[in-house]
């Protein structure tokens, strides 16, 4: 049987790009997307390209869409081999200049909503049938927004942008893919988390200079490692980032 993925986020840029990379590997892929009519429009493009995507209503705020996927999951496919938590909001308005004195706190509400409570309901919801798989892989698109090491590194050119709500909730994404890949040390699944870089998206903006298909990359690299594979981790293009 062909393995089954599931990506959030998937009508549109890096979730596009990933649930199609993934599918050209020979992997059925479960596509969500929170808007039904975006996400059939892209469930359609795929499969004129002669791949095996489905479309599943998913929007990771909503514990109902969570759960109709978990049992949609475990009656038809009874395993999940492959989760990219993909999905993100970017809702700080702006990326130059440091706003913590400013974000207002339902931002940093509705942005942990998505980035990471969300993110973090599904993941449990779905180890069972990831449990099951003979090689679980858990993906977490992160960003290097969130990475503590490169806010501190004043040379480093992402040090002047500092958007405080959404790089808290990509440093608490961090934080969820090192202890769920302690938690789940003893078995076959690897948990990892990966920036995509710069890419031109909505977040990223058209000034980007990755494409979403060069986005894509890391998270389906990641996706696809073997038993050898690592765990843990916090990497972009083959390259580990500082947490």
């Amino acid at each position: 049987m062909k393995k089954l993925a599931l990506v959030t986020g998937a009508n549109k840029g890096i979730g596009f790009e990933t649930a199609k990379q993934l599918a050209a590997h020979n992997i059925k892929v479960l596509l969500g997307a929170r808007n039904e009519i975006e996400g059939k429009k892209a469930e359609a493009a795929l499969r004129e390209a002669s791949l095996d995507v489905i479309f599943v209503k998913l929007d990771i705020s909503n514990p109902a869409d969570i759960d109709n996927v978990r049992k949609y999951i475990e009656s038809e496919y009874g395993v999940l081999d492959i989760l990219i938590n993909n999905a993100a909001v970017f809702l700080d308005g702006v990326w130059f200049g440091n706003n913590t004195e400013t974000v207002p706190v339902q931002t940093l509400r509705d942005t942990f909503d998505i980035n990471y409570f969300g993110t973090v309901e599904l993941t449990q919801a779905l180890l069972p049938a990831i449990r099951k798989s003979k090689a679980g892989r858990i993906v977490n698109i992160s960003s290097l927004s969130g990475s503590f090491g490169v806010h501190l590194d004043k040379e480093h050119w992402l040090y002047a942008l500092k958007p405080y709500a959404y790089s808290a909730s990509k440093t608490a994404l961090n934080q969820f893919t090192v202890f769920l890949a302690n938690a789940l040390d003893a078995s076959k699944i690897k948990v990892n988390a990966v920036s995509p870089g710069w890419v031109q998206t909505s977040i990223g903006s058209d000034q980007a200079p990755l494409t979403p298909e060069e986005g894509a990359k890391s998270g389906v690299a990641m996706a696809l490692i073997d038993e050898n594979g690592p765990t843990g981790t916090f990497s972009q293009s083959d390259e580990f980032l500082p947490w």
